[in-house]
């Protein structure tokens, strides 16, 4: 093989590039802490909820293998622990969903059958008492992948339209949900992999040694060809994949983030999308396993990448791109045709007599310009992103993400059963969550679970006491500073309410001042309910990096203040609205799945929350051009088109608005206003009842002219 002359020259700018644009150390070890940490939250997630389930996150995005312009899927699997994956029957367990591993001549490499077995003892089932079950010709009762994936659908029909892809039935778009059962027992397939690799550089032996206890997973995915395809399992290592991925050193990390470039550019204009980052993953296992380490450094980049690719041409050549992990599989079936195969191996032919020139045409982050040579380069990449300002964005992004997941979890209503009051609720799940503080795996996220509604417990207290006029509520009102931290603004608005209610307007300025000096206009603010369209954008965070040379001194997210009917005696009148805001029942059937969550609340921004506090407060102190100020920053908040990136309840902070105006005995321009809100949110819109109200105090001030 013909290696440039300038191969190291180039390899060091591609290493130098990649750092660039995202696909550095820190930020591929940040991602994966971030994503592992989501898991674990996400276990806790769904068990409060009752699915007895561990969750995991797979893919580009928890290896780190990924950039903003590769705009990688978000992978996640969710295994039944109410299953048991039987080899034999004598593995039967009591109390559990027992199925049966099936395989024979028929049946494709990597692909299973499963058998039902009786609910009382070890045995096969002989009736088909499930709508996802079905009879094989030969009597067995069989789990269907194809209608349990149609149960998934229908189960969560209230999200919306499903998508389906392979094993994932998906309702959001970039996502892939994939509901899957573990198996725990040895498997053939695996012991084979692991006395192939026995005596080899890598995987190490001690990677070798975890594979074997690391259990699989059985995934809603026929083969293609196979004779049961809806109703074939397919076996997937995730898990060791996740070993072998988190094995490798940064120069191999970065062949990889560029073969995925390569695939999603270059091949895509001659095959489409039929070469997927998994195919580019194998490639990358067997170039590793017959590369010696030595080799695998940030100099030879070039010259390592050109062995990829005639590891990939070998294989076009052979029609055929075996599994690197269960033997006989081809992952080409189904995915490649013969005719993709012949043109890709063509295209792949000329990029290897080329020296992989076309990499510098790469349009995705911009890095076939920024691969141009450094003289070039201050031309052409003036103005772009420096290393550590894409690096920080990255970062901004991903807490961004861990805060909404955290967020979700923590939404108690989303972990309330039906028959029971919202305290028997709170407390049940505290006791559940705090089962996991023995769990070294799972503590930190249980940790700030509990913190999360512990704040929430308090605020209920507190709003009793004001019922009942109890005046001694400081210590519940100390006990809330502990949870002041949780972000920028939402439990220090809480605790200004709080004291604004209680009528301590003095200690509410304190802190509605200590409020505005956090809330720089850099904050971000983040919702568990809505979403917005390009809230999640790499851009936005990086406009928050834009000037910023200091960074943060906390991190930079505002959560929605959410006021429960619990807390009705802590929060302002005019929110009081927002627990009723429907009239008419249709509305409440007109809601979506997620709205369901914070319809029965009052939920609103923390800035314009912010501003609208500091009115009620200031006024109450009788401070005239303080209140009036605030009224004006408040106004001209929402009507700023830079703000609507931030703004998840605009109905709402206009609704704050239009109060402001009726406080200020201007019912014209507060009419407006709900009518403008109305324009935002036509339906479970608090506004219509303001506009009723206001409009006959507007007759009755002309009545008394």
């Amino acid at each position: 093989m013909q290696i440039p002359e300038n191969s190291t020259e180039v390899s060091i700018r591609i290493s130098e590039v990649l750092d660039d644009i995202g696909a550095g150390k820190d930020t591929v070890m940040e991602r994966r802490r971030t994503y592992l940490w989501k898991e674990r939250n996400e276990t806790i997630g769904v068990q409060l909820i009752g699915m007895n389930a561990n969750c995991f996150h797979f893919g580009s995005q928890s290896e780190g293998t990924t950039t903003p312009g590769l705009q990688s899927d978000i992978d996640i699997l969710y295994s039944n622990n109410d299953v048991n994956i039987m080899r034999v029957w004598g593995d039967w367990e009591a109390g559990m969903g027992n199925l049966l591993m099936l395989q024979d001549n028929r049946t494709p490499p990597q692909q299973y059958l499963l058998q039902v077995s009786r609910g009382d003892s070890s045995g096969p089932a002989s009736s088909l008492c499930n709508d996802a079950y079905v009879m094989k010709h030969s009597g067995e009762v069989l789990l269907s992948a194809e209608r349990f994936k149609q149960e998934i659908e229908h189960a969560n029909r209230d999200l919306g339209e499903a998508i389906k892809s392979g094993p994932s039935v998906s309702f959001l778009p970039n996502w892939d949900f994939v509901y899957a059962f573990h198996v725990l027992k040895p498997l053939p397939e695996i012991q084979n992999w692991i006395d192939r690799c026995r005596g080899r550089h890598w995987p190490p032996v001690q990677l070798l040694e975890g594979a074997r206890v690391a259990p699989c997973f059985l995934v809603p995915a026929g083969h293609p060809d196979s004779d049961y395809t809806r109703e074939e399992w397919r076996l997937s290592p995730n898990l060791i994949e996740r070993m072998l991925m988190f094995s490798l050193n940064m120069t191999q990390i970065k062949c990889y983030v560029i073969l995925k470039l390569i695939k999603k550019s270059l091949f895509y204009e001659n095959v489409g999308d039929c070469i997927t980052s998994y195919h580019c993953k194998t490639i990358m296992f067997y170039t590793i396993e017959q590369t010696h380490t030595l080799l695998w450094s940030e100099h030879n980049i070039l010259f390592l990448l050109l062995l990829c690719l005639r590891k990939l041409r070998t294989f076009l050549r052979l029609g055929r791109l075996p599994h690197y992990v269960i033997e006989g599989v081809n992952l080409f079936d189904g995915k490649v045709s013969k005719v993709q195969q012949r043109r890709l191996l063509v295209y792949i032919d000329y990029m290897i007599r080329n020296n992989l020139q076309d990499v510098f045409y790469i349009g995705i982050d911009n890095i076939g310009s920024m691969l141009q040579p450094r003289s070039l380069l201050r031309n052409v990449q003036d103005g772009d992103p420096r290393r550590e300002c894409v690096h920080n964005s990255i970062s901004l992004l991903l807490r961004f993400e861990l805060m909404n997941n955290l967020l979700e979890r923590c939404n108690i209503y989303r972990i309330q059963k039906s028959n029971t009051t919202l305290i028997q609720n709170i407390k049940y799940r505290l006791h559940n969550a705090l089962q996991y503080l023995t769990n070294v795996r799972l503590k930190s996220c249980a940790l700030e679970f509990i913190k999360h509604v512990y704040a929430l417990v308090h605020s209920m207290k507190l709003s009793d006491c004001l019922r009942l006029r109890n005046v001694s509520n400081n210590k519940l009102i100390m006990r809330l500073q502990y949870t002041l931290n949780m972000d920028v603004a939402s439990s220090r608005l809480k605790l200004a309410s709080i004291l604004y209610c209680s009528g301590h307007l003095h200690a509410a300025v304190r802190v509605l001042e200590d409020v505005e000096r956090r809330y720089h206009n850099r904050v971000k603010a983040v919702c568990s309910s809505r979403s917005i369209e390009g809230d999640r954008d790499f851009h936005v965070f990086a406009d928050m990096q834009s000037g910023n040379k200091d960074g943060f001194s906390e991190l930079p997210f505002a959560f929605c203040v959410r006021m429960f009917r619990q807390e009705s005696y802590c929060t302002p009148f005019i929110l009081l609205f927002e627990m009723n805001r429907n009239i008419a029942e249709e509305e409440v059937e007109a809601r979506d799945y997620f709205e369901t969550f914070f319809m029965e609340n009052a939920e609103v921004d923390a800035r314009p929350f912010l501003h609208y506090l500091q009115y009620l407060t200031y006024g109450g102190l009788g401070e005239r051009d303080k209140q009036l100020n605030a009224f004006r920053v408040l106004e001209s908040y929402i009507y700023d088109s830079r703000n609507h990136i931030n703004l998840y309840h605009p109905e709402t902070a206009l609704n704050l608005l239009g109060h402001c105006y009726e406080m200020e005995q201007d019912y014209t321009k507060a009419l407006h206003i709900y009518r403008v809100s109305l324009l935002r949110c036509d339906i479970n819109n608090a506004a219509y009842r303001h506009a009723l109200r206001v409009g006959r105090l507007k007759i009755y001030q002309l009545l008394s002219v």
